[in-house]
């Protein structure tokens, strides 16, 4: 990832795409228009330049980095080999109890019920995998007494150790149960502002609420977290789910903890426990902490509403469920894109790590008189992009001047991105910073609400 960014950052570069050759890759490539011959063990380069000379500089900075990765110690050890195949990780990983897949999804089923085979819970980060795969997966986690998170399952925590994106949040008594990545890390990051830890996230996948699935997962987590001495309160975060699959959940709810869920855009029909509609609405139940304080953002917005008032807004997330969330309070007549769907992501990294493709709308946005407001996420974290806001400002800043820029750090200032400082970094380039995402929509719903005086 940090090698394909690094060609696109030279001179005469237009585009640069590497990937692994798997038939999904290819495919995705050649709808890129680069056609390549590989197998699935294969790197494959495609760069898009001026040039022949821009070419093979291009190509040259991309082996040079290759060969670097190549080169750089990996854990267990410093120059130690690492492990091919799940079994050998597993020998060597003496005592290890968790594997993390991230293979195509043509292969991620099989490598999850390996993983199973040998006892250990799944953190399936594979997505294109079947819906009946995933139901086989899941049922025969639940045989064996072990979680299968995913697939598509972007976050976790267990005893304070991340998985994949995670951020750094304090330790305390409420255990989430999530079937929205991003939705955990807004949800985790809002309790650590309230002064409330988080004993372990339990992700699930996207598709785990849905009828197909059935919660499956959702209610393995609900168990554990049930029976762990940690945990005093559990929060279920989730996209609107189906109605018939929570009212399933009744059977799993604790008697000694309380349980509350934060649907994003959901009514909390038919479930058997309190719902609320935003992730801090949930969070500010849960915790019984006041919503953020906003009037001297809300000041901010009225004082630029001549630039925006009447007009539409953009949104420009990473996350999926943060993108869901602003949505529904923005209502319809907006633009709300989630970046990290497979239409943006053919080919390219993550917009967590790599943040081109916002950057180059965000320029886009400048010259559109029918926007009049921009709204974006900045979710921080181990696995995130190492340091968003210095890539993010300057387009911001050339947008700022004719366009109101709400943005939301979803990130703690213990994260490796430091919250404050990308705040700051950001607050400096011209845009407003809430203290939530749903904070953060609503107020870019004020700042286009009515017409222009």
């Amino acid at each position: 990832m940090g090698v394909a960014g690094d060609v696109r950052a030279l001179d005469g570069v237009e585009r640069c795409e590497l990937a692994m050759g798997t038939p999904a890759n290819l495919e995705a490539l050649a709808a890129l228009g680069a056609e390549a011959k590989a197998s699935p063990g294969d790197v494959v380069i495609a760069v898009q330049v001026g040039d022949e000379h821009a070419a093979a500089e291009a190509l040259d900075a991309a082996e040079r980095g290759l060969q670097a990765d190549e080169g750089a110690p990996h854990a267990p050890g410093a120059g130690e080999t690492p492990p091919r195949s799940l079994s050998a990780a597993a020998r060597r990983l003496n005592g290890a109890n968790v594997a993390l897949v991230s293979v195509p999804g043509a292969y991620a089923a099989l490598v999850a019920h390996q993983a199973l085979s040998r006892g250990l819970h799944v953190f399936l980060f594979s997505d294109h995998v079947d819906v009946a795969d995933e139901v086989a997966l899941k049922r025969r986690g639940v045989q064996r007494d072990r979680l299968v998170m995913g697939p598509e399952c972007g976050t976790a925590m267990l005893g304070g150790v991340g998985l994949g994106f995670a951020n750094v949040v304090r330790r305390g008594p409420v255990g989430i149960v999530a079937a929205a990545g991003t939705g955990a890390q807004e949800a985790a990051c809002l309790l650590d502002a309230a002064g409330v830890g988080v004993s372990h996230i339990v992700g699930v996948g996207g598709r785990d609420l849905s009828r197909e699935i059935g919660g499956v997962m959702f209610r393995a987590g609900m168990q554990l977290l049930a029976g762990d001495d940690e945990t005093d309160a559990l929060l279920l975060v989730s996209k609107p789910p189906d109605r018939e699959v929570v009212r399933g959940l009744a059977g799993e709810l604790p008697a000694d903890k309380r349980v509350v869920a934060a649907f994003v855009g959901g009514d909390g029909a038919a479930a058997p426990f309190e719902v609320h509609p935003t992730l801090e609405a949930g969070v500010c139940a849960l915790a019984g902490a006041p919503p953020p304080r906003v009037a001297e953002l809300e000041q901010a917005v009225d004082r630029a509403r001549g630039r925006s008032a009447g007009r539409a807004v953009l949104g420009l997330f990473s996350g999926g469920t943060l993108a869901r969330e602003a949505a529904s309070i923005l209502g319809p007549g907006h633009r709300v894109l989630d970046l990290g769907a497979e239409e943006y992501t053919r080919g390219r990294p993550h917009p967590m790590v790599d943040l081109g493709t916002r950057v180059r709308m965000l320029d886009d946005a400048a010259g559109d008189d029918a926007i009049g407001c921009v709204l974006l996420d900045v979710v921080l974290g181990h696995g995130a992009h190492p340091d968003p806001a210095s890539e993010l400002a300057e387009p911001i800043a050339r947008l700022a001047g004719s366009k109101t820029v709400i943005a939301r750090v979803c990130g703690t200032r213990a994260d490796p991105q430091d919250a404050d400082r990308q705040t700051a970094a950001l607050r400096d380039a011209g845009a407003l910073v809430a203290p939530s995402n749903a904070a953060a929509a609503r107020l870019a719903a004020r700042a286009v609400a009515g017409s222009a005086a």
